[in-house]
């Protein structure tokens, strides 16, 4: 097993050219909260710690959770048609060319999106109508802040994204977007490179050209189609809870905050999102409108009921609202049959450990299927709750049919998180985000199922692991900011080259007490093969033993992951998922080549 070099470093920050104010303005802005406040006299040191008031109280329960909508639906041909190389002279952001375009575009539906501010938005009914940011399609009753894409392996799509938000606009956040399909397998100019950054008005240092909009090539196709000589790939790689989001470098974290996230679900013939799919076989679980996505996320409201944001604290300000699907406190309505709830926590830095109870707090029990955008082989029976760190994802299957008309339950977080820092422990009674009504009965019979088979996991042989150099990256605290092997971000410069084709062991590294980091890994899943917490082999939960692409991180921990990198070159990057840290600035790049 070869050994690649650490990269471990003297603590600094790298600017690059092309950053502009942007990093610079991060960095002294950290610099002066990160700095003592010096006394007169023999000066004592203290740190400048802001008190940042609690939300205003919410009345519970006094909105319906926005409807489950119609999924975005393709368009018959876009103008300017799309091209293999950028169109700037159409007003195409001056991205990388398409890669494998003879291979996917031709076949291409496609789709038109675009990151637009209303400022109609009501987050509780206790609170007035605000501006929120978001991905508006063609959906004439979508009530989300974010359009939710319906997409099939084998069938690729072509998607525009245009760049509408307010380019004058007041208060948090930045005008820019990066779209980042998170963990679409795909070329690197469609990945959302945090660099890739563009407006009418702006282009990041990775781009070629500013621009009103960017065409994005989503193949839908599983990894290993090359090895494989077809345009399918591994039936075992497919994904199926996806999302996308604003990946801008450094403001990534305001503007996800402001609503730049949306669903993203992959069918195939496996999971085809039929319930009465006649394949014998079709996994059959339950499908649209009884396939429903639900975005948690923590908020912080100011005295007025207007959403709060501090956008220099490198620590970040923990969220004491949480939302779903953009609401405090909603109501859900469902019929007496099987739900599947697709979980997702877009952050920006709270855990969550959820539970379904009854009014009286009795845990019900519930079928875990799926993490992070993979099913398991199996699915895990008579679950009680689900953790969910910053974009990690669950699936979860819930029978209602067990429960009477008028029944009422509750989707409860029962991990205590008072800052940035944790989470700490599960504690009772927890504090109710969702509140679900079970008021009638299935229009139709329920077809629906779940099998004691799933998806299988693509297999890793012993020769493979053998043979795999490691890399290690260690992911700490660097004067007041956040930091990976002792560097911080650097967009244009590539930490690791990667021939295309090749595996490796990947070590993270978290020596710090008190912060938990999800790293993400763009690009591909990875396996988790060991995980030690202060030298200590510590067993696998059936939630890290499948496929993922969000790696929790504990403190005093490491996890060795083996990664694949197959079919695409490109630049790509690995950050901390906690959209603070993010920002501040625990990213890098790194290359297939």
């Amino acid at each position: 097993m070869k050994r690649l070099e650490s990269e471990h470093a003297t603590n600094r920050l790298e600017d690059s050219v092309g950053r502009e104010e942007r990093r610079t303005f991060l960095k002294l802005t950290a610099a002066t909260m990160a700095a003592p406040l010096l006394l007169s006299g023999r000066q004592a040191r203290a740190v400048i710690v802001p008190i940042i008031p609690p939300s205003p109280p919410t009345v519970p329960w006094a909105h319906e959770l926005p409807k489950q909508v119609s999924p975005a639906s393709h368009v018959a041909a876009l103008n300017p048609a799309p091209t293999e190389t950028a169109n700037i002279a159409a007003g195409e952001a001056g991205r990388n060319p398409h890669q494998r375009w003879a291979q996917f575009a031709p076949y291409a539906e496609y789709y038109e999106i675009s990151a637009t501010e209303r400022t109609d938005w009501v987050y509780s009914p206790s609170y007035p109508p605000q501006r929120i940011w978001g991905y508006q399609a063609n959906i004439p009753d979508m009530t989300m802040p974010s359009a939710t894409f319906h997409g099939h392996y084998g069938r690729p799509i072509l998607c525009r994204i245009y760049n509408k938000l307010p380019q004058n606009h007041v208060g948090f956040g930045t005008p820019e977007i990066s779209t980042h399909l998170h963990n679409l397998h795909t070329g690197s100019e469609s990945d959302g490179f945090p660099g890739d950054y563009y407006s009418p008005n702006k282009a990041g240092p990775t781009l070629t050209a500013k621009g009103k909009f960017k065409d994005h090539l989503y193949s839908n196709v599983c990894a290993g189609f090359e090895a494989r000589q077809d345009l399918k790939g591994d039936y075992r790689e497919a994904l199926g809870t996806l999302f996308y989001h604003d990946h801008t470098l450094d403001f990534t974290a305001p503007n996800l905050y402001l609503g730049l996230a949306g669903f993203y679900l992959l069918f195939d013939d496996l999971d085809s999102g039929n319930e009465a799919d006649p394949s014998p076989t079709a996994l059959r679980l339950p499908s649209h409108p009884y396939d429903y996505p639900l975005n948690f996320n923590d908020r912080r409201f100011d005295a007025s009921g207007k959403l709060y944001y501090d956008q220099v604290n490198p620590e970040g300000v923990l969220g004491d609202k949480v939302l779903v699907n953009g609401r405090i406190e909603p109501v859900l309505r469902v019929a007496a049959r099987r739900y599947r709830f697709r979980l997702l926590n877009t952050g920006p830095s709270r855990f969550y450990e959820l539970f379904l109870v009854s009014p009286n707090d009795v845990v019900q029990k519930f079928t875990h299927i799926g993490n992070d955008g993979n099913l398991f082989s199996a699915p895990l029976l008579n679950q009680t709750s689900i953790r969910l760190g910053v974009a990690e994802r669950a699936d979860i299957v819930v029978d209602f049919s067990r429960y009477l008309i008028g029944t009422q339950l509750y989707l409860v977080n029962r991990l205590r998180q008072e800052e940035t820092r944790g989470p700490k422990d599960v504690k009772e009674p927890g504090v109710r985000v969702l509140k679900i009504i079970v008021d009638r009965y299935p229009p139709s019979q329920d077809l629906s199922r779940v099998p004691s088979v799933l998806r299988p996991y693509p297999p890793i042989t012993q020769a493979e692991i053998d043979s795999a150099p490691v890399r290690r990256w260690i992911f700490e605290r660097s004067n007041g900011m956040w930091a990976i092997n002792g560097k911080f971000v650097d967009v244009t410069n590539p930490r690791a080259q990667i021939p295309k084709g090749a595996s490796e062991i990947w070590e993270l590294v978290n020596p710090e007490d008190g912060w938990s980091h999800p790293i993400h890994i763009h690009f591909e899943e990875g396996r988790i093969l060991s995980k030690t917490i202060n030298g200590v082999n510590v067993p696998l939960t059936p939630h890290d033993q499948g496929r993922k692409d969000v790696y929790v991180l504990e403190p005093f921990a490491t996890l060795r992951v083996f990664l694949r990198f197959r079919d695409y070159k490109g630049k790509y990057v690995m950050h901390c998922h906690n959209l603070i840290h993010e920002d501040h600035a625990m990213m890098l790049r790194w290359d297939i080549v």
